[in-house]
């Protein structure tokens, strides 16, 4: 059995939260300068997978908080922070350590990480420093911004060369909590998330130095030279454990407990599709208590876009259900999924209907279902009649909206910000505005303002970057390159 031996800071959001400084990548005289890249591994994991957050959910339309104004929720937020460089400068240490070590399977996982990261990073702000700052110790203090676009070709780029380098350099590799050293595992991941970053740039299929199509069928196509995920087994999740620190991040959470409810148009999007993983998501509504667990007219919830008051007083009523009570009260609960094998079923489905790949569509979209359900613990009777319904039949000519719909239902409670992201990217499923709670002109945002730092540390390379992609500004409402169709 895998073990965490490492404190997991759970109520961090690594990406949206710490800003950090430049010279946060430079050596500091006054640490320890050596750790084996084994233990660098094992930190780096956690903070890369540890994906579980109430945050997206909110700004997603799954959940709703009551006690308060959320900006997640009321999408009012506006700067995030440069915490991901801090993770970075730790993939920077576990490569000078297995370089040090003489273990080259330790750098060929930090150009996945690197990627990973980074791609945190650019889905957040738009252009980011990349290239000047990984110099590591040269003294790059001021780092220049990549383009949004150089940094997909970087990371493309590396997550090829991690595929090719771990099946060169097949050395053990210790201190891994998420797959107890599989390379093969290792190897299904880096691909998996390669046509992750290549499905995010579906808006530019035209674009020639990207070649997306080819990328991604050459992929798809060569399963001895780029194996995938095969099920649930193979995802990229951080397991919990009933031990202190270990324990799923929202474990004994009063807050979850008493201010957390479900959305409305979530609620009813699962009722309209009769879907058996609303009773694994939720609790049953107050005043539907008597009803059986099984019975969708049980459940209820409020809408994300409405007032605190107009919410609270239908929360005081009796209509809306909480977030089931395993999240809270279970100190295991569900492992935290950052990419799973539904996600990347969904990914292939919609690969073919944009005609990147081969395939039958119907086929990935059932088979992402299932797994969904199969990870929620739906019983197998349940998914049967689930996935016979005409209503989750993939429809001719509407073939994305249900693919993407069901990623999204497949999302609650892991995969970080990606639900969010995705719907940045297609529009699926349509977020309430329409309430009288909802800031930000009553639009959804389509990024986070960069650190007030920068702006110190960093003015004129910051600033450059704003004026290349943002006329308006550095705004949240700003389109990023990847928004804009090619």
């Amino acid at each position: 059995m895998r073990k965490i031996f490492v404190i997991i800071s759970v109520l961090a959001v690594a990406g949206l939260a710490g800003c950090k400084r430049f010279e946060a990548f430079q050596t500091d005289p006054n640490r320890t300068t050596q750790a084996t890249p084994d233990l660098l591994l094992t930190n780096i994991a956690v903070k890369a997978f540890n994906e579980v957050s109430l945050s997206c959910p909110l700004a997603s339309r799954q959940l709703v908080y009551t006690d308060g104004v959320n900006n997640n929720q009321y999408y009012g937020w506006q700067r995030a922070g440069y915490g991901d460089y801090d993770n970075l400068r730790q993939v920077l240490q576990m490569e000078a350590e297995a370089q040090r070590v003489e273990k080259p399977v330790y750098l060929a996982l930090a150009k996945f990480f690197r990627a990973y990261f980074i791609m945190r990073l650019t889905l957040t702000f738009g252009d980011v420093p990349y290239s000047q700052a990984l110099l590591g110790n040269d003294k790059q203090f001021a780092p220049a911004y990549d383009t949004q676009e150089d940094i997909f070709l970087q990371v493309l780029d590396q997550l090829k060369a991690a595929n090719s380098e771990l099946d060169a350099n097949a050395g053990t590799i210790q201190g891994d909590v998420i797959y107890d050293g599989n390379i093969t595992q290792w190897k299904q991941l880096i691909n998996s998330f390669s046509l992750r970053v290549l499905m995010s740039l579906s808006q530019k299929e035209n674009n020639t130095k990207l070649d997306i199509k080819q990328r991604f069928s050459e992929i798809v196509n060569n399963p001895a030279q780029y194996p995938l995920f095969t099920g649930n087994a193979d995802n990229a999740e951080l397991p919990f454990y009933d031990l202190q620190d270990n324990r799923y991040p929202y474990f004994n959470d009063n807050n979850l407990q008493t201010a957390y409810y479900m959305e409305e148009t979530f609620v009813n999007l699962l009722k309209g599709l009769q879907d058996p993983r609303l009773f694994r998501m939720a609790d049953k509504a107050p005043q539907h208590a008597a009803l059986p667990d099984n019975d969708f007219n049980a459940y209820g919830g409020v809408m994300g876009s409405a007032t605190i008051n107009e919410n609270s007083t239908r929360v005081a009523s009796g209509e809306a259900s909480k977030i089931d009570e395993r999240y809270y009260h279970d100190p295991v609960n569900e492992p935290g999924i950052a990419l799973g094998y539904a996600e990347l079923q969904f990914i292939l489905a919609e690969g073919v209907v944009r005609g990147w790949t081969s395939g039958n569509a119907d086929e990935y979209y059932k088979k992402g279902i299932q797994a969904s359900m199969e990870f929620f613990k739906v019983p197998q009777a349940a998914i049967d009649a689930y996935l016979a319904q005409p209503a989750v039949q993939l429809p001719a000519g509407q073939e994305l909206a249900a693919i993407i719909t069901q990623k999204y239902i497949a999302s609650f409670m892991n995969s970080g910000w990606q639900p969010f992201y995705e719907q940045r990217r297609t529009g699926i499923p349509a977020f309430d505005v329409s309430g009288g709670g909802v800031l930000n002109n009553g639009k959804i945002p389509k990024r986070w303002m960069y650190p007030e730092s920068e702006f110190d540390l960093n003015g004129q390379h910051v600033t450059d970057a704003i004026g290349r992609q943002y006329p308006g500004g550095d705004d949240i409402n700003g389109e990023m390159w990847l928004l804009i169709k090619e």
